[in-house]
């Protein structure tokens, strides 16, 4: 509806869920909440998706298998679609294609609304509950006021905290506070600092560079962190041009960023006109003005993670996503870290994979608020590991599909508690890994008997979607196997899934900030092409052919009454066999 009369017209919104921060935490919670029939608003200040993984600011999706140092521990769900669909989309590997499939994903949603350039700047209380939020958007000079039932702050930032009233912590706790032992002696309210990156290009010819007379000047390798070996890779830099976290790390981003970019300028003039470092035919092709966030506001939520929750492998009844990303704790000085004798950043150990708690993702004293990301319920300690995107998607993901459930059953965030259960089993049906947690499969499933071309086929329904340790948990088929269940008496079935190869043991992680062993293309052990069939008497016939598969997670609407049902495996994308995870009915 929108009201006009006013200087600036006013839109109102009635939804069931309203995600703030369109970053990769929020994009995941909208569209696991609206693929689950919730009503969905997502407020966005930015006119792109993904955050620090946008072209704005062009950072890799890290998460707990680090860059692939811990084959098949990757978050799968909705994240592994969005990296699927970019490998088969944008083998060139371009930002500003990832933008789009980020944007298509969510237009393609009926029921979700999306409010690109809207900044958050109010919200409307009823007793401990938020009534609405309004946002400002820039674009059509409009504001947005959205009514919920559930919000989540995906913000990063904690933007709701100050307008609700809801807890929030900034900086280091206490040692004492909860026995940290990484923790510092007394509390502050220091942060880890933001980053401003640069890109560069390999030209043909030599490529000065005259730096503005504005920017700091390092004349010598010792002036910079990680001395000569710090800046030998120029395709992309550098995670340690670092500032904020001796700041205010929100009201100070602007002056941050002024610096930044002298600091960016003045490395990429060192590396240009100060020494011989062989870079006479690269130029800068991207600089970042909007700068990247490690860490501002955290929620307190009904259960702050702390380190020895990390380390002790985070075994929760109320697991809802995982991390695996060391405790990288930058240090408040950032660049000028090493100027006052201290490391940049300290990779602390952290178990692989471990539980984070589905009460961290709701708020301790705003009784339907939840988030996801860099703004969950952690310590600072522990927020250093559960601050990169590939941690922040799957927790987004697991909100989103809470705040579906609470809409349709019409009850609090809290309240799901008493079905986490039923949150757990959604979430792995819907292909997120939950360490230690079984899928529970369909009666038709577990009593069907299940017969192979090849090999075993038990794995197909044993409830684990990913090899854990040296167990494949998978089905190994080539181009013309098949595995079939066959019914005592004809079944009817409605829906076939199948979560197939997706080369875990691979990276997919797009990223220039080094060399690596990334595809850029679906993985060759993909299934290409392949059928379901349907048993009639004693003939086999197709019900579902699939020719250009990319994708883990296939979903197959079938509807129908048969004495049996049969995947059989056509081409890959090319290689020679190809697991298959699951394979189940309904």
């Amino acid at each position: 509806m929108t009201r006009k009369g006013k200087a600036f017209p006013e839109m109102e919104h009635e939804v069931d869920f309203c995600v703030v921060g369109g970053g990769m935490a929020g994009v995941c919670a909208a569209l696991a909440a609206a693929r689950h029939g919730a009503k969905v608003a997502l407020m966005h200040d930015r006119p792109v998706l993904g955050g620090n993984a946008s072209s704005e600011c062009r950072v890799h999706i890290s998460g707990a298998d680090i860059h692939n140092h811990h084959p098949h521990m990757r978050e799968t769900g909705i994240l592994e679609e969005l990296r699927l669909e970019n490998l088969r989309r944008n083998p060139q590997r371009s930002f500003s294609v990832w933008d789009l499939i980020l944007y298509e994903k969510l237009k393609a949603e009926p029921n979700l609304t999306l409010l690109l350039n809207c900044s958050c700047l109010d919200a409307a209380m009823e007793g401990g509950r938020i009534a609405s939020v309004t946002g400002w958007q820039l674009t059509t000079q409009t504001r947005h006021t959205v009514r919920a039932s559930v919000f989540a702050d995906c913000s990063g930032d904690a933007v709701l905290a100050p307008l609700t009233g809801a807890n929030f912590r900034v900086g280091h706790e206490a040692r004492a506070e909860f026995s940290e032992s990484i923790a510092p002696e007394t509390a502050d309210d220091r942060t880890m600092g933001m980053t401003c990156l640069f890109q560069a290009r390999q030209y043909d010819s030599p490529q000065p560079f005259e730096p503005p007379d504005w920017i700091r000047r390092f004349d010598s390798e010792d002036e910079l962190p990680y001395g000569a070996d710090g800046h030998r890779w120029w395709e992309m830099g550098y995670w340690w041009v670092e500032l904020g976290g001796e700041h205010d790390s929100i009201r100070d981003t602007e002056l941050l960023r002024d610096e930044l970019l002298k600091i960016a300028l003045g490395v990429w003039d060192h590396v240009k006109n100060r020494g011989d470092h062989g870079a006479d035919r690269w130029a800068l092709e991207w600089l970042q003005f909007l700068p990247a966030k490690r860490e501002s506001r955290r929620y307190v939520g009904e259960h702050v993670l702390t380190q020895n929750d990390i380390a002790s492998g985070g075994r929760f009844d109320d697991l809802v996503a995982y991390g695996g990303w060391t405790m990288d704790d930058h240090h408040p000085a950032g660049f000028r870290a090493a100027k006052l004798g201290y490391p940049a950043t300290i990779f602390h150990p952290a178990p692989v994979p471990y539980g984070i708690p589905y009460r961290s993702l709701c708020s301790k004293n705003v009784e339907n608020l939840m988030f996801a990301g860099r703004c969950a319920s952690c310590t600072h300690v522990a927020m250093s590991s559960t601050r990169v995107m590939g941690t922040g998607s799957v927790m987004g993901q697991a909100v989103g599909a809470a705040a579906a459930l609470a809409a349709r059953l019409g009850l609090s965030p809290a309240e799901i508690m008493g079905r986490i259960r039923e949150l757990q089993q959604t979430l792995l049906e819907d292909d997120c890994y939950l360490p230690w947690v079984v899928e529970e499969l369909s009666v038709l499933t577990k009593s069907a008997r299940l017969v192979t071309s090849r090999g075993s086929g038990e794995p197909l329904r044993d409830g684990i979607r990913r090899q854990v340790g040296s167990d494949p948990h998978a089905w190994v088929a080539r181009p013309g196997d098949h595995a079939a269940y066959l019914f005592d008496s004809p079944q009817r079935l409605r829906r076939v899934t199948l979560v197939l190869d997706s080369a875990m043991d691979k990276l997919i992680q797009m990223s220039y900030h080094q060399a690596d062993d990334a595809l850029t293309a679906p993985p060759a052990v993909t299934p290409r092409a392949f059928r379901i069939q349907s048993l009639s008497g004693n003939s086999w016939r197709d019900v579902s052919r699939v020719a250009d598969n990319y994708q883990r997670l296939v979903r197959l609407s079938v509807d129908l009454v048969t004495q049996g049902i049969r995947f059989v495996l056509d081409e890959t994308w090319g290689a020679p066999d190809s697991r298959v995870y699951a394979f189940y009915l309904a």
